[in-house]
């Protein structure tokens, strides 16, 4: 599976755009309503949990917001989790080691950090799939806020399409999240 790669067509980039679920601006309300475990996909929500008061059970980060480097103070302020893995995941794909790194999180004790050399942003999808029923999947709406996904039927639903529309074997990623 290391040698897996989905690459993002252009034709889904707007399907990408629409959450996957309601949108907070409030951490703290945010964390009233998720399900544990959580995930966290990228630097500034992944911040806002943990000033919270909050760590994930896995969060992904490439120090990184918007296309540009995150503060120091938010960069600085990611830490104090179990385990850290790097993985190498180029912008626009979801690679083998991108999903190794996430199954090995959630199935460890404690807390996992996963530093992306190139781009978290679609960790999201496969999160959705790899949470336990009911977990919730935290993710960042540029310019909005957080995006709060429960991986219920739906929203697997949903991001078994995207990925299965994505360039690359969908189906071999599909069985390794299954």
């Amino acid at each position: 599976m290391s040698s897996l790669r989905l690459d993002l067509p252009s034709s889904l980039r707007h399907e990408l755009k629409e959450p996957l679920g309601p949108i907070y601006t409030d951490a703290d309300e945010l964390l009233t309503v998720a399900a544990e475990p959580i995930v966290a996909v990228g630097d500034i929500v992944t911040y806002h949990l943990l000033e919270a008061g909050y760590t994930p059970a896995v969060a992904f980060v490439d120090d990184r917001t918007k296309r540009t480097a995150v503060d120091p103070e938010v960069r600085d302020a990611v830490g104090g989790f179990d385990h850290c893995r790097t993985v190498d995941n180029p912008a626009g794909t979801i690679t083998g080691p991108l999903i190794g790194a996430l199954s090995r999180g959630l199935g460890e004790d404690g807390t996992t950090l996963i530093r992306v050399d190139g781009e978290e942003d679609l960790a999201a999808l496969p999160a959705v799939l790899a949470v336990p029923e009911g977990a919730s999947v935290v993710y960042g709406q540029p310019d909005e806020g957080m995006v709060l996904v429960t991986a219920d039927a739906a929203a697997r639903e949903r991001c078994r399409d995207l990925i299965g529309r994505m360039d690359g074997p969908a189906d071999e990623l599909l069985a390794a999240l299954s």
